[in-house]
This record gives structure tokens, sequence and C-alpha cells, in this order.
């Protein structure tokens, strides 16, 4: 009896070891990806190549886990195009993208006058609203503007893998409900979670303290009339008035009309494809 249940044991630790590695390749599965050009580009020449190699190593691992790519572009020039036909322009010619919908998003940096640009297609235009794509660019574009432009690729990288994890958690950032940056991890948590969990914590608390100075007040009764709370004879009523003090008036504002419910707003490329996407100054 012993010996067959030793051997369940060491069947089951062997199932879960061999589970250990089928999870790890298939985290770093590349299949989807057409991986034709770096996911790091360089163009203006303003990242160290040790850098550099950094860089590309943590967006790869990014984009197999998640399976959306995620794409970033220094340049000096646009081409001639907008900062949105370029990303766009290049997202196609790199045949960026995973999938057949091309999931991904691209960050272009433009030295010409001084532009940032983000690009999204397929799973990456709803993981990356019209907001969040803000949120990003106020987030890197000090790091743009003093020229650290690996710790701004850096995080640029980081944003995106929790913006696709919060969308794939049904919390895809949104106006309507905003974000907090967590400084201490540098994490995007939405704010309702934290309100939710304040409000459960001070509740408990309440109810303890509470629950602890009611113990303590077992003597004490109310009173079923105001006459007990008096000393006999201390009160002598010889006229009464009705005064009128004050009104209260309330109003209510009435609710402005606001068009802009939120979420991504969408355009056709010059090749017909659909995207997302939304930019700024540095």
């Amino acid at each position: 009896m012993n010996k067959k249940i030793i051997s369940i044991l060491f069947a089951f630790i062997l199932c879960l070891c061999m589970a250990v590695p089928a999870f790890a390749v298939e985290n770093t599965d590349t299949s989807g990806f057409a991986d034709e050009y770096s996911r790091v580009l360089d163009y203006a020449g303003v990242i160290p190549q040790e850098e550099d190699d950094k860089l590309v190593e943590q967006f790869d691992e990014i984009a197999n886990r998640q399976k959306v790519d995620i794409v970033i572009c220094f340049t000096n020039g646009l081409d001639g195009m907008t900062t949105s036909q370029y990303a766009e322009n290049l997202y196609e010619k790199n045949n960026y993208g995973y999938g057949e919908n091309k999931d991904g998003v691209i960050l272009v940096v433009s030295f010409e006058n001084r532009d940032w640009y983000i690009a999204t297609r397929g799973y990456a235009i709803q993981a990356f609203t019209d907001s969040g794509i803000q949120y990003i660019g106020n987030q890197i574009k000090d790091d743009l503007s003093n020229k650290n432009y690996y710790a701004a690729a850096e995080y640029y990288a980081q944003l995106c893998d929790e913006f696709i994890t919060e969308a794939k958690n049904g919390n895809a950032y949104d106006e309507n409900f905003g974000a907090e940056d967590d400084t201490s991890t540098g994490s995007v948590m939405p704010p309702p979670m934290w309100i939710l969990i304040s409000i459960g914590v001070g509740l408990l608390i309440a109810l303890i303290a509470v629950g602890s100075m009611k113990r303590k007040l077992k003597t004490v009764r109310r009173q079923a009339a105001a006459s007990n709370y008096l000393k006999n004879g201390s009160l002598n009523i010889t006229e009464s008035n009705d005064i009128f003090l004050y009104s209260n008036v309330s109003r209510t504002a009435k609710p402005k009309d606001n068009d802009n419910d939120g979420g991504s707003s969408t355009h056709t490329s010059d090749s017909g494809n659909t995207y997302g996407g939304g930019g700024g100054k540095f």
C-alpha cells in the first residue's frame, strides 16, 4: 500500500516538473510574428549599442509573451510624411504585428519637429485607448526632452506591457476612470481597485473600533424620554413662540453635453488598414 502511494506521488511530481518547461516554451513562442526587422529602430543614432541590445531583449520578451508587437523608432525626419503616416508606413513596410490582425503598437520619435506618435493596430487599438496613449506620452516626454532616450524607451515598453495585461483583464485604460502611477514600482493601477480596497479596510477597522467601544458601554441604556435627563424643578417654561430662522435652497447643476465617451478612435491608413493612435510634442 505504501509503495503504491509513493508511486502515485512520484508520478504527480514528475508531471509537475514536465509541465513547467512546457509553459516556458509557450511563453517564448515566436510564431505569429514575421521577425523581419528589429523592434528597436535607431535611425537617429541616439542610443549606444549596449543599451540598444538591452532594449531589443526587453521588447522581444514582452512581445513574444503578450502576443502583441511592440516597436519604437527614433528618426531625424519623416520623409515629408505626417507622424501618423510615417508610423503606419513603417509598421507595414517592416511587416510588424502578431497574427492575422497584425496586433501591435509602434512609437515614433521624430527630432525634426520634436514629435512623438503612437500608432496601434489590431488588438492594440483596444488595449491602448486615446487617453492611454496620451498618458504614455506624458510619462516619457520629460525623458525625451532631457535626452534620456534609453530611459524613455525602457519605460515605454514597461507601460505597454502593463497596458496590455490590464486590457486582457478587462481594465483597458480610459479617461472615465483614469489610472494611477505607482512611483515605487512604476506600475499603472486603476483607482477603482484602490478605492474598493480602501473602503474594505476602513469598514473593517471601523467595525473593530465600534465593537470594542460597545463592549465597554454595557451599563449605558437609551432613555425613552428627555425628562429623564432633567433635574426635577429645573425647567419652567412661561411662554413659547415659533421663530423662522432660515431657509435651505438646493441647486442641481445642469449636466453638460459630452460627446467624448472615451475608448479608441480609429482611422483608415493610406493602404486601407485600420489604425488607432495619437501623439504630441516633447
